[in-house]
């Protein structure tokens, strides 16, 4: 027999199922929830997580290089290119050669660029508010620090 237990309840059981202990099972759930939650809010934008992540970098005043964002962001460097290649045609970032290595090219920003990451930066607060609602301040400002630490291994 069946039942409309809905998502929560679903949830409540399998957090039952000897899971509730395995880092990486919970990191992976934790990671896809919030791609979920972050290309909801980037859908108005035109935008993914992943082009979303490459238009912050764009932004930045590291100018990286797609070899270095494929590295960051842990993508096949194809990914990357088909990525940038996505949001040059839309006038969002250009590729310039990187003067530190002429065979390179950093990827920067345009205006359209900085001032759609603008709003779609709030949309992505936004969500990531929604998500970790459960958690005080405290809490998530050590879940920042921790997962940088693991993220950013030396």
């Amino acid at each position: 027999m069946e039942t409309d237990a809905g998502p929560q309840a679903l949830s409540s059981r399998m957090a039952t199922a000897g899971l509730t202990d395995d880092m990486s099972f919970l990191l992976a759930r934790a990671n896809a929830l919030s791609i979920s939650a972050g290309n909801a809010a980037m859908a108005p934008h035109g935008l993914k997580v992943r082009s979303y992540s490459v238009l912050a970098l764009a932004v930045s005043e590291a100018r990286p290089s797609q070899r270095e964002l494929a590295e960051v962001l842990r993508l096949d460097p194809s990914q990357v290119v088909a990525l940038v290649d996505d949001l040059q045609a839309r006038g969002l970032v250009i590729r310039e050669p990187d003067p530190a290595d002429r065979r390179a090219n950093v990827v920067t920003a345009t205006a359209a660029g900085r001032t759609l990451f603008a709003a779609a930066e709030s949309s992505a607060r936004a969500a990531e508010r929604r998500l970790h609602e459960s958690l005080t301040e405290e809490e998530r400002e050590l879940l920042i620090v921790l997962l940088r630490r693991l993220a950013f291994l030396p």
